[in-house]
């Protein structure tokens, strides 16, 4: 198949400059194609992971593949799809963060490493004369043309930096030198990246007298339509030390009926045949949530390997059935690391009571006493019985650990130091 109509029946073509030109170019591999992150955070996280895998897509049909790592145009911060000004990163901290997602894609990428280069920009812009750039480069942006974009239009009301509103030329800038250094054709990116896309596009043109092409991959969003990035409250990341694998599993057990499907297309390598099944059992059997523990367990296995997943997969399952005790310290470490939690020294035991009201699981000790004699109550997985009195050396779990549940799902923890 044709690697457009893969990605077509995928829905992963938001838009494209000239459709029929691309399908034409792409059906002689191979061309060089490129994708930017700017690294103002030190991960990636899972609005780019679709991005990435959209680039194993290309290489998989015999493309050839750059990465820019944007360690300049991450000192200027892109104002697309942002509704004010970004704070600025100190230059130490943005190279910190590119070495980091640096180590993060050649992990990532690994299987296909041979038809992969990733590079930095400031390869070319630290050579830059400003004045010949003005003179050379700054001609070809009318600032009508500039003005229309969307990134720099939804910013007026707002306001917008000389610094933000010159992203775009950059940018453009960075497909100019690749074209010129791989003879790259194809620039790809998020929706929101469109303006800037087709900004390098219309340069190449102006400058080259080039045809060359972008396409952009629909952002991530939550069910309520809200954009899932690096700036969204607990944002789901590809490095395992902001979001473990437990919680990076989680995340795509949680998936709604109503995304599942669409996210195994986006994510997923699995064929038409095998999606469809998938979206019969969901209609079917949604409780079982076979989709979505698909969609966790491939996930999980591409970026955090396979013992990693099958760690996930095992406190998934102990949780459900409720048998804590099976979990090790590191996966009640993993499981339970957001949760509200309190750590207790020295003495042996601690009142109910007070522990609930203490770790917040009640406003206070009427209503705590009120949820024990309900059955509210859990430690570590088993009703609280309402004559118990204190949590001690016996309700430890691994001889650290008392897990605390308050209804269904929200969970508690308390940390002994021994």
């Amino acid at each position: 198949m044709h690697i457009l109509e893969d990605l077509k029946s995928r829905g992963l073509i938001y838009q494209t400059t000239n459709y029929d030109g691309l399908y034409k170019k792409l059906k002689s591999p191979p061309v060089f194609l490129y994708v930017g992150f700017d690294p103002t955070a030190d991960s990636l996280h899972i609005g780019n992971l679709l991005q990435i895998i959209t680039l194993i897509r290309f290489s998989k049909a015999g493309h050839f593949l750059v990465v820019v790592n944007g360690t300049t145009t991450g000192l200027i911060g892109d104002p697309s799809g942002k509704k004010s000004e970004r704070p600025l990163l100190a230059k130490k901290d943005l190279l910190k963060n590119a070495h980091n997602i640096k180590k993060q894609l050649k992990q990532i990428l690994k299987p296909v490493k041979k038809s992969v280069k990733i590079i930095t920009n400031h390869q070319w812009f630290d050579k830059i004369n400003i004045i010949d750039f003005f003179r050379d480069i700054g001609k070809h942006f009318p600032i009508g043309y500039m003005l229309a974009k969307d990134s720099v239009k939804s910013r007026m009301s707002s306001g917008i930096s000389f610094t933000e509103f010159s992203y775009m030329v950059l940018q453009a800038y960075d497909y100019l030198k690749l074209n010129k250094k791989f003879n790259c054709e194809l620039q790809i990116g998020g929706s929101d990246q469109w303006g800037n896309i087709t900004a390098g596009v219309d340069l190449i043109r102006k400058s080259l007298s080039k045809e060359v092409y972008g396409l952009t991959l629909p952002l991530i969003t939550s069910p309520d339509g809200s954009k899932l990035g690096k700036s969204v409250k607990n944002g789901i990341w590809l490095d395992p030390n902001r979001t473990n694998a437990y919680q990076f599993y989680q995340f795509w057990v949680n998936t709604s009926d109503e995304q599942v499907i669409q996210f195994i297309k986006y994510f997923t390598f699995l064929n038409k045949q095998k999606i469809q099944k998938l979206a019969d059992k969901v209609k079917a059997e949604p409780a079982k949530r076979e989709a979505q523990k698909i969609l966790a367990k491939e996930l999980t296995q591409f970026i955090h390997g396979q013992s990693a997943m099958l760690k996930a997969q095992k406190i998934s399952q102990t949780l459900f059935s409720e048998k804590l005790e099976l979990l090790s310290k590191n996966e009640i470490q993993q499981a339970f690391v957001n949760v509200p939690s309190i750590s207790m020294s020295k003495q042996s035991e601690i009142d109910l009571i007070d522990a609930l009201v203490l770790i917040k699981a009640c406003a206070s000790k009427t209503q705590a006493r009120e949820h024990i004699k309900g059955g509210g109550i859990y430690i570590n997985g088993h009703k609280c019985n309402p004559s118990k009195q204190t949590i001690n050396t016996t309700d430890r779990l691994r001889g650290k650990y008392t897990i605390i549940r308050k209804g269904k799902k929200k969970y508690f923890l308390i940390k002994w130091l021994i």
